[in-house]
């Protein structure tokens, strides 16, 4: 038995008093009414109404029910309006992942622009790199997140790959410093300072192969991510970072940054949810990451496009 249309019936025909006006209301013809209430009454084992030819009355019972008849239609109505929302994206918990080194600036933009476009959703967002958030997307501990490529996306659907051209930190009185451009094999000799492998293995193996083939190799891999200790270490021993130029301050004495020659270098990424998994808050936060990267975009750079954005962000790889 359908109890709420059962109900509304019940309700409707209290309030009228007559079958026929409850039955144009509900929009139904009169005798299927009539069995519904027959239905109902043997359902509940109580009488509901008094019938003669005239009118329709309630009856004692009937009123004691006709409260609660109302308040679960209101909670119906209630529940209702609220899937519609998680539907639609307006409301629920949304389990979303950025990397450990986006700017505060741009996790910022991102919580300020969510919330105000989808305030009634419940934002759980986790600092996580690659490795750990496609362990969250596989077993659905994670709604959304924001990965570097390459790495293993089966199972994934991808929002616009996001490309950051990257250049390299180095020691202001480093020769090859002097250079408005640096060639990787200006860079022979020094360290690299890198995000550790475990983070994302393919973006690791990947930047390592592509130095390799411009003629690079690292006389020694460190692993730092944080601006200061990957700052300490450019200085106080011959070692070099790559990251985009918004991610080292113009007015460090000791450090500066040059873009690479031919641009050999970019580090993508992308948000990705689980496929057939992809409702309305989590694409919604997608489009948010998007937008809030775009509008972190260095000063002076080409407006971005979905698919070359150039963020604020302080990481070091």
């Amino acid at each position: 038995m359908d109890l709420i249309r059962h109900l509304q019936c019940f309700v409707t025909v209290a309030e009228e008093s007559h079958f026929g006006r409850a039955a144009q209301r509900l929009g139904m013809a009169q005798p299927p009414l009539s069995q519904r209430i027959q239905r109902l009454e043997r359902e509940l084992g109580v009488r509901l109404f008094e019938r003669t030819s005239r009118q329709v009355t309630i009856t004692k019972g009937g009123t004691l029910l006709l409260d609660e008849a109302r308040e679960i239609l209101a909670r119906s109505e209630a529940l209702m309006a609220t899937a519609r929302r998680i539907q639609e994206g307006r409301s629920g918990l949304l389990r979303a992942a950025l990397p450990p080194d986006l700017a505060a600036g741009t996790v910022a933009a991102i919580l300020a622009g969510f919330q105000r476009q989808h305030g009634g959703v419940e934002l759980e967002l986790h600092e996580l790199p690659t490795a750990d958030q496609l362990a969250g997307l596989a077993s659905h501990d994670l709604d959304v997140g924001l990965l570097r490529h390459p790495c293993d996306v089966a199972g994934l659907e991808l929002g616009p790959v996001l490309r950051h051209e990257l250049g390299v930190l180095l020691p202001r009185h480093a020769p090859a410093a002097r250079s408005g451009t640096v060639p990787l094999t200006a860079l022979t000799g020094y360290d690299l300072i890198l995000f550790p492998r475990a983070q994302a293995p393919a973006v690791h193996d990947d930047l390592l192969t592509t130095c390799a083939r411009h003629g690079y190799t690292p006389a020694a891999v460190r692993h730092g991510q944080g601006p200061s200790f990957t700052r300490g270490l450019i200085l106080s021993s011959r070692a070099v970072a790559f990251g985009p130029r918004d991610a080292h301050p113009d007015q460090d004495p000791d450090i500066i940054w040059r873009p690479l020659a031919g641009a050999p270098l970019t580090l993508r990424h992308s948000a990705a949810w689980p496929k057939g998994r992809g409702d309305a808050a989590a694409l919604a936060f997608a489009d948010t990451v998007t937008a809030a990267l775009a509008a972190t975009a260095t000063a002076g750079d080409a407006p971005p496009s979905p698919l070359h954005l150039r963020p604020a962000a302080e990481y070091w790889i």
